[in-house]
């Protein structure tokens, strides 16, 4: 008879593992109907784009598809070749992974040790504590400054231990960002045996005037790796495909630890062709830009107020305890994220949707509000 209460493989498992919690995404639509038995659900949780994929993209799926009984490209020449000269870099400066994800885990296998450390910032993505402990390195934690990362403070926490330093730029889940004369002047203080990973999954939604591209750094900063992604403006998530972009010897090592065909022929396809329509690109930062407005002015009229944002999300503070809030708005078909885990307990983060989406969180929040 197996044991419910203690897992029996506890003792077996490496130390960091044996305390890790499991990385816990926004729920499915369909989780979502099937346990409420709602109908007709949004799902405004996981910063998609509102539109999909690009046109192009699916017709390289569609392409795609009649090879799938073959194993993919394990080097992704095709689509390094395609981010080279999308981003002014040699292909082998790229290293892809199976979102910007498995970037994040590549680089901590690489260069992390039980006896390293790894420093991050307070409300950041939940995946930097999750690789840390995984291979059972010390995590630590600056706090804040108006939920967004206190560069004097990180800086502070960095010491002869220290080997990978996490930056997200934007930062999910709060939206805040990094200006270029400060992350400059952070990132060239860091001693040499420290690597600096960017995390720049949100790059493409950003136009405020002093937002750095980490890309145009590499030739300078030897131990900056820049994560990027294809899950979010390229309205690929489904398909999982994310690249980072360093030194050709940096990337060599990451290279050695990589799955073999991590990322699938119809992810690389559709990523090659994704990059090539600017059409679709512009007309997905014009909806959020727009859905931004929508929101941030809908909120305000509720008496409440959303933490200025730079991606395709906000981080609303709903006043009070957030749990309840969310569990109110599920059980109206709009699924959000709660982000007490990222010790926010009095937020919630919704994604920019269509208009129609926009008008219905909110008309759904304020019904949540007044139970």
């Amino acid at each position: 008879m197996v044991n419910s209460v203690v897992n029996p493989f506890l003792s077996l498992t490496a130390p960091g593992v044996a305390g890790l919690k499991p990385y816990e995404p926004g729920k499915p639509i369909e989780t979502l109907e099937r346990e409420y038995g709602v109908r007709n659900a949004i799902k405004l949780a996981s910063n998609e784009n509102p539109l999909g994929p690009s046109p192009l993209a699916l017709e390289a799926v569609i392409k795609a598809s009649a090879k799938l009984a073959l194993y993919p490209d394990g080097a992704g020449f095709a689509l390094k070749a395609a981010l080279g000269r999308h981003l002014g870099v040699q292909p082998e400066q790229v290293v892809l992974g199976n979102g910007s994800n498995e970037i994040l885990e590549l680089v901590t296998r690489t260069f992390v040790t039980p006896a390293d450390e790894v420093v991050f910032s307070e409300h950041a993505f939940a995946v930097y504590p999750i690789v840390t402990q995984a291979v059972g390195a010390t995590a630590r934690v600056a706090p804040a400054r108006d939920y967004g990362h206190d560069l004097d403070a990180m800086a502070g926490l960095v010491n002869e231990n220290t080997r990978l330093v996490f930056v997200a730029n934007p930062n999910n889940p709060t939206g805040t960002y990094l200006a270029r004369e400060a992350l400059e002047a952070f990132i060239t203080s860091m001693p040499s045996h420290v690597l600096v990973v960017l995390d720049e999954a949100y790059f493409e939604f950003v136009d405020a005037p002093d937002y750095p591209d980490g890309i145009a750094w590499l030739e300078r900063f030897d131990n900056l790796l820049v994560t990027r992604t294809f899950s979010k403006i390229y309205g690929l998530a489904g398909l999982r495909v994310g690249y980072g972009v360093g030194h050709p010897k940096l990337i060599s090592l990451l290279e050695r630890v990589r799955q073999p065909f991590n990322v699938n022929s119809a992810a690389m396809a559709a990523a090659e062709a994704a990059l090539a329509d600017h059409e679709h690109l512009r007309r997905s930062r014009a909806l959020n830009a727009s859905g931004m407005a929508q929101l941030v002015a809908g909120i305000e009229a509720l008496g409440l107020h959303a933490l200025p944002s730079v991606g395709n999300f906000l981080a609303v503070h709903v006043g009070r305890d957030a749990a309840p809030v969310y569990e109110a708005l599920l059980r109206q078909g709009v699924i959000v994220r709660p982000v007490a885990g990222y010790g926010m307990p009095e937020f919630l983060r919704v994604t920019i949707g269509r208009p129609e989406e926009n008008a219905r969180f909110l008309q759904a929040l304020e019904a949540a509000l007044n139970n």
